[in-house]
């Protein structure tokens, strides 16, 4: 395979200041989106990947099925005789054709909800923005548009659940867990379908061949995607659907599955269950409710839809960013009041951090630097870069309020966050602790992919605003 001639265009992520869907500085054509060529320790990533991350799911909800969610316990029989992969196996739960029935009617009420009510909650709530909106502006210089309404497909979902599980009684509210397994097969079946489709659409019919991009290697292109935004017709979007619905929206019902779960077996819900419910939904309803500011961020900007989002999004989110509650289901633990109020403070100072940092960033954008950062006029580095067109163009990077601590502030609220979830579980296992490791790794990853990116940019400009903001995560550590 080769690459794509007609691509020439790039873009650009967004760093504190930045905005993004500015055309970036044009002299290597692999500066927008993913990598352009593949060597061979990302190759051998890939593979790995592919291989080897369904299993990882596979083996962290069999170990709490079989093993009280000990990751040691099914190893150490593996390694004694006293299991084999066969005998692991065939204790797990199969594909059934009820699980099939119920994600079938979960994807399609989603898609419903996505494509067929349109937002209205933004006409009703102040501050909120929904309905119709744009996004970046694309290396093939398109800006697509989106119906934001995640929040309003997230509020009706939860409604009626709420109303099944008090009146009409349709389904019992442990039905996601009682499920789990067999709906781990169905979720397989469903994200290695939906990239498998989007990586034959990328060479049969793309959405647009210039935001396609081609690495040479087939296994790199299946798993990080050819197409920037593929879509079905004006308005169905892989990225913001596959991401947000039905992956995020389930994420707070499987936890409500997994309370009413522990409700059904104990007789009560800890108060570890209930941390979780609370912090995790904290972070789904920032998410629905900065849905617009979403279409800015690198998911949309930078990342193509391959593998790794289509499979990622329909599987690792919904079975891995849960394992806190899973893990509390058959661990129950019931925390006392100074350490429940320690990962209750912590979770909350985390995602204040997280979304305070963002909107200092998104006030400096929209005022353009005339606005007030902790009460003072905030401080920034000049910069200058030249598009693909060749023209000169400014930037302002902040190096005020939290952007002024670490260049990534936000990143650190979100592991403080993402710490919390895995406190409440206690110190017994590490499988619950498994969030907080993927989250360091991934937010490790984007520093250095953004800052890679800003670097090729701004040049010097750059190291003028990292000798200003030495830190990416924690002041005076890293």
């Amino acid at each position: 395979m080769m690459a794509a001639d007609a691509v020439r265009k790039r873009h650009k992520g967004s760093s504190n200041g930045e905005r993004p869907g500015v055309k970036d500085q044009g002299k290597e054509p692999a500066q927008w989106g993913r990598a352009w060529e593949v060597d061979w320790f990302s190759l051998t990533g890939v593979i790995l990947l592919l291989c080897f991350a369904p299993f990882l799911v596979f083996f962290f909800i069999v170990a709490c099925d079989q093993y009280q969610c000990s990751i040691s316990h099914p190893l150490l029989d593996l390694y004694s005789g006293d299991a084999t992969l066969l005998t692991i196996w065939s204790r797990a739960p199969s594909f059934s054709w009820a699980a099939a029935k119920i994600y079938a009617v979960w994807v399609t009420f989603q898609v419903v909800l996505y494509m067929c009510v349109p937002d209205l909650l933004h006409k009703i709530l102040p501050g909120y923005v929904g309905g119709v909106q744009d996004g970046a502006l694309t290396p093939a210089g398109l800006i697509n548009k989106y119906e934001v309404n995640g929040l309003q497909c997230w509020i009706i979902t939860h409604v009626l659940w709420v109303a099944n599980a008090q009146y009409f009684h349709w389904f019992s509210p442990t039905i996601i867990i009682d499920n789990w397994i067999p709906l781990l097969w169905c979720t397989n079946i469903l994200g290695y379908a939906v990239s498998t489709f989007a990586f034959i659409k990328a060479y049969l019919f793309p959405t647009n061949p210039e935001d396609c991009k081609f690495t040479g290697n087939i296994f790199y292109n299946y798993m990080m995607g050819i197409e920037f935004n593929p879509r079905i017709g004006q308005w169905f979007d892989f990225k913001l659907f596959f991401n947000g619905r039905p992956g995020i929206v389930a994420w707070t019902l499987i936890n409500l599955s997994y309370a009413a779960k522990q409700q059904e077996l104990y007789g009560y819900v800890t108060n570890s269950m209930i941390l979780v419910n609370v912090l995790q939904a904290i972070y789904v309803l920032d998410f629905f409710w900065n849905e617009a500011w979403y279409l800015k961020t690198i998911d949309i900007c930078h990342d193509h839809f391959g593998w790794y989002l289509g499979w990622g999004d329909c599987v690792w989110l919904p079975f891995l960013y849960t394992l806190q509650g899973l893990y509390l289901v058959y661990n129950p633990i019931q925390l006392s009041t100074p350490h429940a109020a320690a990962v209750l403070i912590l979770g909350l100072v985390g995602y204040y951090i997280f979304r305070s940092t963002n909107h200092q960033k998104d006030l400096f954008r929209r005022t353009e630097g005339n606005c007030k950062i902790w009460g003072k006029k905030p401080t920034f580095i000049e910069c200058s870069y030249r598009s693909a067109d060749g023209g000169l163009h400014k930037s302002k990077l902040m190096t005020s309020g939290f952007w002024g601590v670490a260049r990534h502030m936000n990143y650190t609220g979100d592991l403080m966050g993402s710490l919390a979830y895995c406190m409440a579980c206690g110190g017994e296992h590490l499988l619950p602790y498994f969030y907080i490791v993927y989250m360091t790794i991934l937010l490790v990853h984007r520093c250095i992919r953004d800052e890679h990116r800003c670097s090729s940019k701004y040049g010097k400009d750059w190291e003028r605003y990292t000798a200003a903001v030495p830190y990416r995560l924690l002041p005076n550590i890293f």
